[in-house]
């Protein structure tokens, strides 16, 4: 947490934001969320232009005017929240902050992040490409260009694991973590203990539609604030109302009446219901 579309509604609304603004100053209170020297890291950023932002899995990237991008990951808590000048600050803005980006028009960008696990690292803009190659992530699966037989081949590739660790897997799809397994399973009706090696045609279909169904309506909805996420605003995302197995452990089914449990996969939890995602078919 955040995923996908929490990442995405992150990047869509700072693109409206930033982009075009200078950097002014860069504040820094924890200086293992930055990975490399602080002083180097202030030459990069200070000054700069942000020209845009883009996202490749859950990792931002901040294009500066200096030939240098910023990979920004939020990894469980982070939050990355935008205030104009003059707005007035919330807790939430300061509270476990650890980066201030001031911009040179009295803006300013929190970077805030509770367990602290996020990062920022700074890579040549013309270099990001041979980066992202070495990260091994595997496609979007939001691009029009990733089809139902790209999905099945990548299947193939890894029959033997458990179809929830497939889909969590960074290598093989990017971007969906447990929340979005958990709802694209059970739209799916698969257990999340099957393995990838025997589903059938129709289950596979059924989870690349549901991959290609449930990931933008999150995405239109601002993602889902279970947890710690809130959008570049500051406002908590709207979809967890339509959650129909994630953290809704011993509820009753909004399909058949049945009740939600939760397994763990490697120390993972998985959400499901027994009766709509059965083991064995």
């Amino acid at each position: 947490m955040p995923e996908l579309p929490e990442v995405e509604t992150i990047r869509r609304q700072l693109n409206e934001l930033i982009a075009g603004k200078k950097i002014k100053k860069v504040q820094v209170s924890l200086p293992k969320m930055v990975k490399l020297s602080l002083a180097k890291f202030r030459k990069i950023v200070s000054g700069s232009k942000i020209k845009c932002v883009a996202r490749r899995a859950k990792i931002l990237i901040f294009e500066l005017s200096s030939g240098w991008s910023l990979l920004v990951h939020l990894k469980m808590s982070g939050r990355l929240i935008f205030r104009k000048k003059g707005e007035k600050l919330q807790e939430q803005d300061t509270k476990w902050n650890h980066l201030i980006y001031d911009f040179s028009d009295g803006s300013r960008l929190f970077h805030n992040d509770l367990r602290q696990f996020g990062y920022v690292k700074a890579v040549k803009t013309d270099e990001l490409a041979d980066f992202f190659v070495k990260e091994k992530l595997g496609p979007e699966p939001l691009d029009k260009d990733f089809t139902l037989d790209d999905f099945t081949v990548t299947l193939k590739k890894r029959p033997k694991i458990k179809i929830k660790q497939f889909l969590m897997g960074p290598q093989n799809i990017a971007g969906i973590g447990n929340i979005y397994s958990d709802e694209i399973l059970f739209y799916a009706q698969v257990h999340p203990l099957r393995r990838v090696g025997d589903l059938k045609p129709p289950e596979i279909k059924k989870i690349f539609d549901g991959i290609r169904k449930i990931l933008p309506e999150a995405l239109t909805l601002r993602g889902s604030s279970d947890s710690d996420y809130l959008d570049a605003r500051g406002m908590e995302g709207e979809y967890v109302p339509r959650l129909k197995v994630y953290g809704r452990e011993g509820k009753k089914c909004k399909k058949c009446g049945g009740t939600i449990q939760r397994l763990k996969i490697n120390g993972r939890s998985a959400h499901f219901c027994p009766a709509c995602q059965r083991l064995m078919v």
